[in-house]
């Protein structure tokens, strides 16, 4: 059986220790009483959530999956007591204007708390993720009065959210969406279409869901220029408030899937569904973003979530499993052999684990703590340079935290051998649930499209300028450091490299565009490794102030960003050399040369 420890050390390491958070959060607007001391009690409170309520449903609910009947879907057992509680408790609001029920703490708190439930139970995590990503795209485009009758109860729970985009014939390309919206004499419209792949689409943990729903109005201009955004309830909602008559929208089925088997994929049929307009006509792809761009950093965390569990898992596995001898002499031998860890290739997968998620949550963190500064900081400047970093980082975000995910999770079940194989170890199911975090929310190939030509190209580089000038400010402050010398000087190098590489394909673009999409896939992954390098570097510098090492922490911290440096970051050759080999290689083959 697996088990789960949420992680706080490392946690409070990074808000604390390395971000300062408090220093950060005290300039913000409607933050100033967020201490140290009320967020370390927010992280035990949520740990002992994750670790004692939602984990141990976490196989079983594998197992059980979802059941589908007569338009209804029933969750697996204890996932609805579960849901209850959460958001009784306050949780989904955590981060929440407390206008509507609320608590009103920063993002950069919020992140770490969903790391520890979706480390526990990722299927079940969704339900309340989809309900917060429900209640950003409201609070941001609705008008009062739907703010007023939606948002407190899809903070408790009792209402629960879902986004409806993706089509059968129509995933990333949303322009060609067919859902139509004819307006009615009352102010609101009729929809009809279907939508697929919809996450949390049908349950029975909340009284209702409060469905946002792309669809196309008569009329509407080609493209995703003509999509509006409606809200979808699957129950009418009357004038006081109760729950009316059931509304158009049903579950045709839910997918049999390879993972998060305990959260619902419906498909949602919509037969002249009342829906209501919200963020204005042919304005629907701008009030999604506000709520995709939100889901792509929770799925990175999903990458990072499920590393950590399997992390754990391989640790405890790789000290109490004992398998030959050591090729420098025995290690244990009281033993009949060596535990496993004392070989340098488990050592490896280990300490790429260790590096990759450990790297993450340093990520997620800074990430958060922007989003925190362009909503709140009382500085327009401040908050349109947090709005640019975030912007450029979300892709990179989603995509390097997702596929380094996957990694790492396979890596935990090569170190059990033959029994990470076996379903009861626990440990194939992390590589089949976190696979989907890189294909939906847009997949991994859509996010590095993103980051080249809308986040970096199309302003000149603008906004990666932005984050190369923060990058140079570790470097001038540590250069003549000699304790940090391994880690300034190939940082810097590699800041060289993005922008002689960021040029080239710029250059090569203008003369062929499918030079960019050739690039794309590699250069993410390049950026993303100079983010973690500084993010590295940066972590370093703090562990190396600290002379006070009482229980090895920032030994280990040190270390582990020295082998970040000399395992995981030369990947970073070999990507420039594949971003220079062109397009030329991938699309001269003729199709039907492809034939088998």
């Amino acid at each position: 059986m697996p088990q789960y420890k949420a992680p706080l050390r490392d946690m409070r390491f990074v808000m604390h220790e390395w971000l300062e958070v408090e220093k950060t959060l005290a300039q913000l607007q409607s933050f100033e009483d967020v201490d140290a001391e009320l967020m370390d009690q927010v992280l035990e409170e949520s740990a002992r959530f994750a670790e004692n309520v939602i984990f141990p449903l976490n196989q079983s609910g594998d197992t059980e999956g979802c059941k589908y009947q007569d338009t209804e879907v029933k969750t697996p057992s204890g996932f609805k007591e579960a849901f209850k509680q959460y958001g009784a408790a306050g949780w989904i609001g955590l981060d929440a204007d407390p206008k509507y029920g609320g608590q009103g703490l920063p993002k950069v708190l919020g992140i770490n708390v969903g790391e520890m439930v979706g480390s526990a139970n990722t299927a079940w995590a969704m339900y309340p993720g989809l309900s917060h990503g429900a209640y950003n795209a409201l609070h941001t485009h609705a008008d009062e009065a739907s703010k007023a009758l939606y948002l407190p109860k899809l903070l408790t729970g009792q209402w629960a959210g879902t986004m409806c985009l993706t089509e059968a014939h129509a995933g990333t390309d949303l322009g060609i969406i067919r859902t139509k919206a004819e307006p009615l004499d009352d102010g609101s419209f009729a929809l009809t279409g279907q939508k697929i792949f919809i996450s949390a689409g049908e349950h029975d943990m909340a009284e209702n869901i409060i469905h946002l729903v792309l669809a196309k109005l008569p009329n509407a201009p080609e493209g995703s220029k003509g999509i509006s955004l409606f809200i979808v309830p699957k129950f009418l909602i009357n004038d006081d408030g109760s729950l009316g008559e059931r509304n158009g929208i049903f579950c045709g089925s839910i997918e049999h899937k390879m993972g998060i088997n305990g959260s619902a994929t419906a498909v949602l049929n919509l037969d002249n569904a009342r829906g209501y307009l919200i963020g204005g006509e042919h304005n629907g792809m701008r009030c999604m973003f506000t709520m995709m761009n939100t889901a792509r950093l929770d799925t990175g965390m999903q990458g990072l979530s499920l590393g950590e569990v399997s992390f754990q898992n391989a640790l405890v596995y790789a000290k109490d499993r004992v398998q030959s001898r050591s090729l420098s002499g025995t290690k244990a031998p009281s033993r009949e052999a060596d535990p496993i860890i004392v070989h340098a290739d488990v050592r490896r997968m280990l300490l790429t684990q260790k590096a990759y998620n450990e790297g993450a949550r340093a990520f997620a963190n800074w990430l958060a703590l922007q989003l925190d500064i362009e909503k709140n900081h009382p500085d327009e400047t401040a908050r349109n340079d947090a709005g640019d970093l975030v912007a450029l980082l979300t892709p990179i975000a989603k995509a390097f935290m997702t596929d380094n995910g996957y990694e790492v999770c396979n890596l935990g079940m090569q170190v059990y051998g033959g029994h990470g194989y076996i379903k009861e170890w626990g440990m194939e199911q992390y590589v089949r649930d976190v696979r989907i975090s890189q294909i939906y929310e847009g997949t991994n190939g859509i996010q590095a499209l993103d980051l080249i030509g809308r986040k970096v190209l199309r302003d000149g580089g603008e906004k990666l300028k932005k984050f190369g000038s923060i990058v140079e400010t570790l470097i001038k402050e540590n250069r003549a450091d000699e304790a940090m010398s391994e880690f300034i000087t190939p940082l810097a190098k590699l800041g060289q490299d993005v922008q002689e590489i960021t040029m080239w394909i710029g250059m090569q673009g203008m003369q062929n565009p499918d030079e960019v999409g050739a690039a794309a896939t590699n250069y993410l992954r390049l950026v993303g490794h100079l983010v973690y390098a500084y993010l590295w570097a940066s972590m370093a510098k703090v562990a190396l102030s600290n002379t006070e090492d009482k229980d090895g922490f920032y030994k280990a911290k040190i270390h582990t960003a020295k082998f970040y440096y000399a395992h995981l970051l030369p990947e970073t050759s070999a990507l420039k050399r594949k971003i220079k080999a062109g397009s030329k290689i991938l699309l001269e083959l003729d199709e039907d040369a492809f034939a088998f």
